[in-house]
C-alpha cells in the first residue's frame, strides 16, 4: 500500500493507505469521516487517475494490516442513499474498503434499479463486482453472491452532483464568516473594556474611554451591514 496525505477536518492530516492494484483503501479508526470535503475531491481524482491500472483480485480472507486478524464483512447505509460494504477489524484498528464502495459511500456512484439491471443484462450478461471483483451473472442476480454488493455504476450526473456538493462544502469551510468575525471583535473589546475597568478599580476616565471604544466598534459593525 502507498501512503497519501489529506487535510483533516479540524487540524492536521489524515494519512491513508491506498492499494491501486487491488483498488482498496485502509482507514484507521474513523478516518473516513475526518477528511475535509476538499480532501475527498483530491482522493476521488487520485482514484480516477488510476482507473486503468492493472488490477488484481482481493485476497480471501482479507486480514488487518495492523494485527493480521481476519476482517469481518460489514454493510452500512450511505448518507446520500444506497448501501456500501466494507471489512472491519474486530480489534478496532480500522477498516478496508474498495474504491467503488468508497465512492458509493460519498455519493459518486449510483446504484442501478431492477429495470436498469435487466436492461443491462440483455447486453452484457456477466459483470465484475465493484466491491470484491467476483463475477456476477446479472441475468440471475441483482447483487454480488460473494459480498452482497449491489450493482452500481459511475454515473456522470451523480459524479457532478457529488463534486458540486463537496466543492460547496469546502468553500463554506474555508471562507471566513464576516458576521461571526465582527461579533467576535465586539465581544473581545467588551472583555478588554471589562478587564480594564476591574484593573483600574472603576476610574471614571478609563470607563468613558472603554465605553466609547465599544460604541465605536459597534457603530462600525452596524455601518458595514447597511
Amino acid at each position: 500500500m502507498q501512503k497519501h496525505r489529506f487535510e483533516r477536518l479540524l487540524h492536521g492530516e489524515v494519512v491513508l493507505d491506498l492499494c491501486f492494484p487491488c483498488q482498496g483503501i485502509w482507514f484507521d479508526d474513523f478516518e473516513s469521516v475526518q477528511i475535509t470535503p476538499g480532501g475527498i475531491i483530491e482522493l476521488f481524482k487520485l482514484i480516477h487517475a488510476h482507473r486503468d491500472g492493472q488490477r488484481q483480485p482481493l485476497s480471501d480472507p482479507l486480514r488487518c494490516p495492523r494485527c493480521t486478524e481476519k476482517l469481518l464483512h460489514g454493510l452500512d447505509v450511505a448518507k446520500h442513499g444506497g448501501q456500501f460494504n466494507y471489512h472491519r477489524c474486530l480489534q478496532k484498528h480500522g477498516r478496508f474498503t474498495t474504491f467503488a464502495q468508497f465512492m458509493i459511500e460519498k455519493g459518486f456512484v449510483r446504484q442501478l434499479s431492477s429495470a436498469e439491471i435487466s436492461e443491462l443484462a440483455v447486453k452484457v450478461g456477466t459483470i465484475r463486482c465493484n466491491g470484491c471483483g467476483a463475477p456476477v451473472d446479472i441475468r440471475k442476480e441483482h447483487a454480488c453472491g460473494h459480498c452482497r454488493s449491489p450493482i452500481a455504476i459511475l454515473d456522470p450526473t451523480a459524479v457532478e452532483q457529488a463534486l458540486t456538493r463537496f466543492q460547496q462544502a469546502e468553500v463554506k469551510r474555508t471562507t471566513r464568516d464576516v458576521e461571526a468575525l465582527g461579533d467576535a471583535i465586539v465581544m473581545r473589546e467588551r472583555e478588554k473594556s471589562r478587564y480594564q475597568r476591574e484593573k483600574r478599580q472603576g476610574s471614571i476616565e478609563d470607563l468613558e474611554v472603554g465605553d466609547l471604544l465599544i460604541d465605536g466598534v459597534e457603530l462600525i459593525w452596524k455601518l458595514l451591514h447597511h
